[in-house]
């Protein structure tokens, strides 16, 4: 039996000199002094071996000997490295076969050692590591200065030139993976408490690793013979999918025909050619320069300069040297921001000039496009060094400084959607106030026209909202419809449980923002999959209820996977009351995917049955 066995090959010479090539490999008396032989004693028995996996090769002498009572151990043993070299193929499947290695050399025999380390280690290192096989290494002898147990002190090294030093043959060991042995002798002592030790504790693994290899024996008993029925897995829920955000796509519209709500214009310095329109809001969230300039007369700041102001003509109305006298004068201004009521800001500086429209769309679409930026104003300026220039200068104006680690992914990580999170919740150049159950949210008609077609045909059309600043929202909670403010100011969404969940879900299908509308469904899924069996049959949450808002909510990403979901935890809801409050069509579809299946059921039934049965019989043979 394979499982009662166990194969030791065995490497190299633990005497001085070895078995050179050409010489006469050991017999039988040499043997008798060796390392394994030592261990094994007077059973041990020389020749090839009565086993399965035995393979007779000229290069190893093959002995046997049993262990453990009733554990035949078979020892493959090359006294001489160099007698590997004439059949290294053979010599392969010999240690394939191998179930522990172990490798010797004397201590005194430093020119061996060196072979072994700097020609057969590194032939042998990646085999090991593949077969993953234990070695022991073995280093035989005392140092010409031992008079005792092997001294490990690195300053014993007067013998270095003979002999091999312990720290080189601990760093073989390293290299090899193996459990590392100093033997002054080969006395009964110290191959029996040392050297037989650590080979005893590598074969009760070994013999550990085969019995759980080893097919079970089969029995006469019937129970036994008896096999549980396969339970397979349950079914994938189907994924939800999620478009891409649009957040980028809806801020260039604005700035591209949302000129209806657009309350700034821009004017060149030199001829007062009308350059563009923009949207105060938008500006004052991405520019803090912006948000120092159209602030109103009274609290109003000019932006100081980043470096040495040059006044060019020493009046209040001098150019600012952000922008090296680039910006911008605007006309007075109240306060309160009115609609209709526009700021005129004067360009000065030739080059924003030129790339204004450039410039803008980078605001608009996050201020994190550098790389699309710099290409635009080279294109347009067909001059790199003008177009770095004013690069410099639209970071000045966004207040943006380069440094160290002013990377893509870090600008990205700061700006795009996030570059309107200031505005949202807040009055700065508010002009609509929403009342939702006595709570007043300010918002921003630029921003909601941009990223809700719904409320562009509510502010741009002739109903009330277009001409009311205050516009009261019925139907939904305060909170909702914050959340759902959140999502278009920052194009995210994180709702704190699967019924509020559900309640932005239901405000964004009545807004159409579809978007949104599948980002919930995503946490429903989440918070419903983060459940544990027992949260799930104790909760008070109806997913079947889940299921009819899904349904009438238009939500069919949600409404399929929440089938599936029932029909995987079919054990938990279909004992719940408001399982019968399903249709007829859904408890078919159901009946069709539930987990675990009736025939599963059915079989283990029968194994249940059959098992008792068969223990009942036994009880009575007993």
């Amino acid at each position: 039996m394979a499982y009662r066995s166990i194969h030791i090959v065995a490497l190299g010479s633990e005497c001085p000199g070895g078995v050179g090539p050409g010489e006469e490999i050991m017999g039988q008396g040499q043997l008798q002094g060796g390392l394994l032989w030592s261990y094994l004693g007077h059973g041990a028995l020389v020749g090839p071996c009565d086993l399965e996996s035995s393979m007779h090769n000229p290069a190893f002498m093959e002995y046997s000997s049993l262990v453990f009572g009733d554990v035949t151990v078979v020892v493959r043993d090359c006294p001489s490295w160099d007698l590997l070299d004439s059949d290294w193929a053979s010599v392969r499947k010999v240690l394939e076969q191998a179930d522990i290695l172990v490798i010797k050399y004397s201590v005194t025999d430093k020119l061996a050692f060196q072979q072994v380390r700097n020609g057969y280690a590194p032939r042998l290192r990646p085999l090991l590591r593949h077969w993953g096989v234990p070695v022991i290494l073995v280093a035989v002898g005392a140092r010409l200065n031992d008079e005792g147990p092997p001294c490990t002190c690195p300053l014993c090294a007067s013998d270095w030139s003979s002999c091999v030093p312990h720290s080189e043959g601990l760093q073989l060991s390293r290299d090899l993976g193996a459990t590392y042995l100093e033997l002054p002798s080969l006395n009964h002592v110290f191959v029996g408490r040392y050297f037989g030790s650590v080979l005893e504790y590598f074969m009760i693994q070994c013999l550990k690793h085969k019995a759980k290899e080893r097919p079970e024996k089969r029995r006469g008993n019937k129970v036994n013979d008896l096999r549980p029925p396969h339970l397979e897995q349950p079914a994938r829920l189907p994924p939800i999918r999620v478009e891409e955000s649009s957040f980028s796509q809806d801020m260039q519209w604005l700035l591209e025909r949302g000129v209806q709500f657009a309350d700034v214009a821009f004017y060149a310095g030199d001829s007062g050619k009308e350059l563009g329109w923009a949207h105060a809001a938008v500006l004052c969230a991405v520019s803090p320069y912006f948000r120092q300039l159209l602030l109103g007369p009274k609290t109003r700041e000019r932006p100081q300069s980043r470096c040495v102001c040059r006044e060019r003509d020493g009046g209040p109305n001098s150019l600012l040297s952000n922008w090296d006298g680039a910006i911008i004068d605007d006309m007075p201004r109240s306060e309160a921001h009115s609609t209709g009521r526009l700021s005129r800001l004067v360009v000065k500086d030739p080059l924003l000039c030129m790339c204004l429209w450039e410039t803008l769309m980078f605001i608009y679409r996050g201020a994190w496009e550098w790389d699309h930026l710099q290409e635009a104003l080279e294109e347009k300026l067909k001059n790199t060094l003008a177009a770095a220039q004013l690069i410099e200068r639209i970071r000045s104006l966004i207040g943006k400084e380069k440094g160290p680690r002013d990377t893509p992914s870090a600008r990205a990580a700061q700006l795009g959607p996030q570059t309107l999170v200031n505005l949202f919740n807040s009055p700065l150049y508010s002009d609509v106030i929403f009342m939702v159950q006595g709570s007043v949210l300010p918002a921003h008609r630029a921003v909601l026209v941009a990223r809700c077609d719904v409320m562009a045909a509510m502010f741009s059309g002739k109903y009330a909202e277009a001409r009311s600043r205050v516009v009261p929202i019925h139907g939904v909670s305060s909170d909702t419809f914050l959340s759902f403010l959140e999502y278009l100011y920052t194009d995210s969404c994180c709702p704190a449980s699967v019924l509020q969940a559900m309640a932005v879900l239901v405000c964004a299908e009545m807004y159409q923002v579809k978007r949104l509308q599948h980002l919930c469904e995503v946490c429903v899924c989440a918070y419903l999959q983060s459940m544990p069996s027992r949260e799930l049959s104790s909760t008070g949450i109806s997913v079947i209820r889940l299921l009819r808002r899904a349904k009438c909510h238009n939500a069919e990403q949600l409404y399929i996977w929440l089938l599936h979901f029932i029909a995987n935890n079919y054990l938990i809801f279909s004992h719940k009351p408001d399982f019968l409050e399903l249709s007829e069509e859904e408890r078919e579809q159901v009946e069709r995917l539930r987990w675990p299946s009736r025939g599963y059921l059915q079989e283990l039934s029968e194994y249940q049955q059959r098992r008792r049965k068969l223990r009942k019989s036994r009880c009575i043979v007993m």
